[in-house]
């Protein structure tokens, strides 16, 4: 989102946790949203279709929104952390970096504990007018086997992993996004591998030319979200990031989101 989106986004989150919208009542019209707050339909409509995925709000209708109640999960008192004495690092190149971290849990006599240090990656979910995603057909040598792939890639040094994620969709399947919108950032393997993962989606794309990333070239299809469950259990969507996005916009269809 650039500065404007996000403010408003922050100016229609702050209604509903500030009460000025409580659980069942309905938004102003996009109309009125629009003029109030000075920003275009297209973009206010990323900025609902956030609050959407947040289970903030729900649309209805084509432009009707209403509150949802607020979640039943309590938040736990935080506990004493673990103490982290120092780290060394085992291995390092150009891709991985291998530490054995000196750690201390309460109660616990301290020891060394592996760690893996990835570099960020941003992943995109592109879906078109036909609610089709744009997916890459490869072969991974780890796994040994062939799947599904969203478009995705490693953030460079400066770079904001937007701009990486629209970057990565054009080289790796000739085609352009549309603006992406944050879905989520998170750790696949949290308990031994530091490998942050950025989860982007967009709405629509332009045909721009062929794949020039030779390297991860794989056959580009769009696949229809309604085989996606299917393909998932036959084992043919590799990767978690593929997964978190294209269970995110599934579960984001059954709530009303656009």
């Amino acid at each position: 989102m650039g500065p404007k989106t996000q403010r408003v986004y922050e100016t229609i989150r702050s209604w509903i946790e500030d009460g000025r919208y409580k659980a069942g009542d309905k938004l102003p019209s996009e109309r009125s949203m629009c003029a109030d707050l000075e920003i275009g339909r297209t973009a206010l409509r990323q900025v609902l279709a956030r609050l959407v995925s947040e289970r903030l709000i729900k649309a209805y209708d084509r432009s009707s929104y209403r509150v949802l109640a607020g979640g039943d999960t309590p938040t736990p008192t935080e506990g004493e952390p673990w103490v982290i004495h120092g780290s060394r690092t085992v291995y390092d190149n150009r891709w991985v970096n291998l530490d054995l971290v000196d750690v201390e849990p309460p109660g616990v006599e301290r020891f060394e504990h592996h760690v893996v240090r990835l570099f960020r990656v941003a992943v995109t979910a592109v879906i078109d007018e036909q609610d089709r995603v744009l997916m890459l057909w490869r072969y991974r040598f780890v796994p040994q086997q062939w799947g599904w792939e969203l478009p995705g890639g490693i953030v460079d040094p400066g770079e904001e992993a937007a701009a990486t994620a629209a970057r990565e969709t054009e080289e790796e399947t000739g085609w352009r996004p549309g603006p992406v919108e944050h879905v989520t950032s998170y750790q696949p393997m949290i308990g031994m591998v530091d490998s942050p993962h950025e989860i982007f989606v967009a709405r629509g794309a332009e045909k721009v030319g062929e794949p020039t990333d030779a390297e991860e070239a794989g056959e580009v299809a769009w696949i229809p979200l309604d085989d996606i469950p299917r393909l998932m259990s036959e084992g043919k969507l590799m990767g978690s990031g593929t997964l978190v996005a294209l269970l995110h916009i599934l579960a984001s269809r059954t709530t009303g989101a656009r």
